[in-house]
């Protein structure tokens, strides 16, 4: 897996890796300007070649090569050439570099990119398939499984490149949660980033404290996974599609908090989930309906393994008119 480090990158290249259900190792590519500017076109930094020490590209390359991110894009191509054309390379998300940037690619559906090796669906890759979230649900975990239902797991993004936390913002939100405790009873399992304005983190601890709810302060084990598999209904805030779509895996209705700001492509994300039913406004009344789980992870492992699959037998075969 290529990746340069950023964490929704790696955590997506990690969930299609295990459903693969094969060994795998992560490389992280850290080119420098003014190389670093060119890409994801290329070319990639010389100080990171295959043949230096510590390259991420260095050989044996694997079967099967996946990657995310546009730092990685050039790495990926490089990849597919050093091998002789025998790896199979994945690219996650759209490379800005067109269809032919890998031999099979994945994309949400707010994305632009179609192609016949274009794979498109409604949600991001994750590490929380619905068989794992099944095992987690039956898992004991005495601080969760006291709290009264219903049970809301919020899941607080922060400020990005396209959203701002106002202090309006965080106050409305605050708002809403200490709502949700107060009036429906709710027991809150509340989770924040590395981007969380540091006044909301204060004030959701505050909350959670106050009110006899959950939040995790960051230290290991990162109780994620249990807080989605044990909900009843999640609110998330919509700066992180990643997050949402984790949160769909679960089935259980997912509530969504706008702060400032926006992006086209959120929006048309948003759009999709709210058509199929699957989200609802947030401050707004708490639903407790369920859908289909929606997950891609295993539709994109079943992809890659497919045309894997299809790429050996094509080598197996030899040109056409060999023997």
């Amino acid at each position: 897996m290529l990746t340069d480090g950023k964490a929704g990158d790696l955590a997506q290249c990690v969930g299609v890796a295990e459903a693969l259900n094969c060994p795998y190792e992560t490389r992280t590519v850290a080119p420098k300007p003014p190389f670093s500017w060119w890409l994801p076109f290329g070319p990639t930094d010389p100080r990171e070649r295959e043949g230096r020490p510590d390259s991420p590209i260095a050989p044996p390359y694997p079967d099967i090569a996946i990657a995310s991110g546009r730092r990685a894009a050039a790495y990926l191509r490089r990849i597919k050439r050093l091998s002789g054309g025998r790896t199979f390379t994945v690219f996650l998300k759209d490379p800005r570099t067109g269809p032919d940037a890998a031999d099979l690619i994945w994309v949400p559906e707010h994305d632009r990119l179609r192609g016949r090796n274009v794979l498109v669906t409604p949600t991001s890759p994750h590490r929380f398939p619905v068989t794992r979230l099944c095992e987690l649900r039956e898992r004991s975990a005495p601080e969760i499984d006291k709290l009264a239902p219903p049970r809301v797991a919020v899941l607080i993004g922060g400020d990005s490149r396209h959203h701002t936390f106002s202090e309006d913002d965080q106050t409305r939100l605050l708002a809403g949660l200490r709502r949700l405790g107060e009036e429906d009873g709710a027991s809150l399992m509340i989770t924040s980033s590395r981007r969380t304005p540091a006044g909301l983190a204060y004030g959701l601890a505050s909350l959670a404290k106050a009110g006899g709810h959950l939040y995790w302060t960051g230290e290991a084990p990162n109780p994620l996974g249990l807080y989605l598999a044990k909900a009843d209904a999640i609110v998330a805030t919509a700066d992180s599609t990643n997050m949402i779509g984790e949160a769909t895996v679960t089935g259980k209705p997912v509530h969504v908090f706008h702060p400032s700001g926006g992006h086209d492509k959120i929006t048309r994300f948003l759009g999709t989930l709210q058509g199929m039913g699957v989200i609802h406004p947030f401050p707004g009344p708490l639903k407790t309906t369920t859908y289909e789980p929606i997950d891609a992870t295993p539709l994109i492992a079943e992809r890659i393994l497919t045309d894997y699959a299809a790429l050996r037998q094509q080598e197996t075969k030899g040109p056409a008119g060999t023997a």
